[in-house]
């Protein structure tokens, strides 16, 4: 119990819930359906204003682009295996396994929230959809935006890529967020606090308690211990 971090959990949680209530307490939500509503139709707007901007919102919402999202995040996680032993790699590939779990664990908790809306390209009228102006598929809506599934995947590598990779992982891990994170609230498939609000309120509350005690290290040594491969790293 000595390792557990606790006045840093506990400051992390308390933002995490701040932030989730100052949204979900005020009618209307408050301040931030203002802040949603105004960088919807900044970018809505901005789709008939160039074709360019148009062409690419549609090309990044493409499912490929969700490929290139993993491959973003697996090209990062590669370059830091590759430069351990093999007793370190193997470390890095449990890693990545505890993280995919603690990932699915996470999102299904952040689903038990008792909120849910659809994004703004269907909650508004006379707007603009890419889907309607171009011939080419992509994905502008979503009946249930909140909380984003796609940030809280990104903000959960993120965390372990602080942890486990150090600062300038996580840093690079940052950028990739907010690389891949933008196109959803460009095309008006996400408001911007279903990622800002919803996803980070999750991640606040959830990830220090994998990460910030001993549960992310005690699942990576029991992985360890269990699967297969262990004499072979050693030697």
């Amino acid at each position: 119990m000595n390792n557990i971090r606790w006045p840093f959990i506990l400051m992390l949680n308390a933002l995490g819930f701040a932030l989730f209530f100052s949204w979900y307490l005020p009618e209307g939500h408050g301040f931030w359906f203002t802040l949603d509503a105004s960088i919807f139709y900044f970018f809505n707007q901005a789709l008939i204003k160039s074709h360019t901007f148009l062409v690419l919102v549609a090309v990044t919402n493409n499912r490929v682009f969700d490929g290139i999202s993993l491959l973003a995040m697996g090209s990062l996680f590669f370059w830091y295996w590759r430069k351990e032993s093999a007793t370190g790699r193997r470390h890095r590939v449990i890693m990545g396994i505890v993280m995919l779990f603690c990932a699915i664990i996470i999102n299904q908790l952040g689903h038990l929230i008792p909120e849910s809306h659809v994004s703004p390209t269907l909650y508004f009228s006379d707007i603009y959809r890419v889907s309607e102006l171009l011939h080419f598929p992509t994905k502008d809506a979503s009946t249930d935006s909140f909380p984003g599934d796609h940030g809280l995947m990104l903000l959960i590598f993120t965390g372990f890529m602080l942890r486990y990779c150090g600062k300038k992982a996580f840093f690079i891990a940052m950028i990739i967020f907010l690389v891949f994170i933008m196109p959803r609230m460009m095309i008006g498939a996400h408001w911007f606090t279903d990622i800002f609000v919803g996803s980070l309120s999750i991640a606040l509350v959830c990830l220090p308690w994998a990460l910030l005690t001993p549960v992310s290290d005690g699942l990576i040594n029991l992985l360890d211990r269990y699967l297969p491969g262990k004499n072979q790293a050693i030697n």
